[in-house]
């Protein structure tokens, strides 16, 4: 005899079925997101679902298909507008599919993000979406190696790992960035970004190296910091930077939270954008738009990324093979993105003072 599942008031599916006045098997394929559903078909079992108050026991659906339609969604900084957007996207794409989204967030710390993803596992999700701290960590590593469902990263390579991947093109925006910085005449550039260990520096960092290399400009290694993405690292950094003599006359500033350090830096030296020293950002945050001068920036498109990574899944869900989606970047040059200014050493401006009175 076969048994339906009820909520606490004891509505079936059953019931479901004869108040949609459709078949047991139709409620089953609208209830678990399955796309050979007509419109018309979800419309009916969605309404006698919202009259009825019928809630499915989704435990008991997870242990008859083995699947739990949840997906893990792992990032470094849930705080972050950027990886807010990837989120909401992925998750809007997911729902569509009858999955839900588990996201856990490691604040930068390599064993939280090691302890997420072995909960992820333990909780048997369908399939992982990730941003890693660092794509080199063994701990982290061994965590992916574990899992036995389905692998996104999101802007990452790791070696050896047959995961399915959302890459940014970092590499074009800023040579692109840099190479306007150079046309107007900047040769010290500085550039503060994350660390190494992930892709999205190592990208930057070839980039900002590639254009210098286009004109035979020389590259001052002491000018660049790729420690961290925290905001009080970026805030040191300028102050460190623009102690220096001579100091940077450009500034390109790697990820939001980055870029809020540097400017507080900046704020600080009583250094005004634009005019004192250019500035190129890279990700946009819709804040920066308050700011006068409008800051020039190396964009992507964050829904864009959240909705690939989704899809990769879904169709590595079906038996698709694992593949890559390149992310384009783009330049925009705005008014913190000025000429470089002459200004006469202080010696000959002394001489020219005098050679007046």
């Amino acid at each position: 005899m076969a048994r339906f599942e009820a909520d606490g008031a004891g509505t079936t599916i059953r019931d479901v079925a004869v108040q949609a006045g459709v078949a047991l098997s139709s409620v089953s394929r609208v209830l678990s997101g399955h796309p050979d559903v007509s419109a018309a078909m979800r419309a009916k079992v969605e309404k006698a679902v919202a009259d009825l108050g019928y809630e499915p026991d989704l435990l008991a659906q997870s242990m008859r298909s083995g699947s739990t339609k949840t997906i893990g969604f792992v990032l470094r900084d849930i705080s972050n507008p950027l990886f807010a957007n990837i989120a909401r996207a992925c998750e809007q794409e997911l729902r569509r599919a009858g999955f839900s989204m588990l996201i856990t967030s490691s604040d930068g710390h390599l064993d939280v993000e090691a302890r997420n993803l072995t909960l992820l596992r333990r909780r048997r999700v369908d399939g992982v979406i990730v941003s890693l701290v660092s794509e080199r960590a063994e701990s982290t590593r061994a965590a992916l190696a574990a899992l036995s469902s389905p692998v996104v990263l999101l802007d990452r390579e790791v070696e050896e790992l047959p995961a399915a991947a959302v890459l940014c093109d970092h590499f074009a925006g800023v040579h692109r960035a840099v190479g306007e910085l150079l046309a107007r005449g900047h040769r010290r550039i500085g550039l503060i970004t994350g660390p190494l260990n992930v892709r999205s520096s190592r990208e930057r960092l070839r980039g900002y190296e590639a254009a210098h290399t286009d004109i035979g400009a020389a590259v001052d290694r002491s000018l660049i910091a790729t420690d961290s993405f925290d905001a009080d690292f970026a805030k040191a950094e300028v102050i460190r930077l623009l102690s220096r003599n001579p100091e940077p006359t450009a500034l390109v500033t790697g990820g939001i939270s980055t870029t809020a350090g540097a400017l507080q830096g900046l704020r600080q030296l009583r250094r005004s954008v634009g005019s004192d020293i250019a500035l190129v950002t890279l990700d946009e945050w819709p804040m920066f738009d308050v700011l006068a001068p409008d800051l020039s920036s190396v964009s992507r498109d964050s829904g864009e990324m959240g909705t690939a990574a989704a899809r990769l899944m879904l169709d590595m869900l079906r038996g698709a093979e694992a593949r890559t989606v390149i992310i384009d970047t783009i330049f925009t040059p705005r008014d913190s993105v000025g000429p470089i200014r002459q200004v006469e050493p202080p010696v000959k401006r002394a001489r020219a003072k005098a050679k007046r009175t």
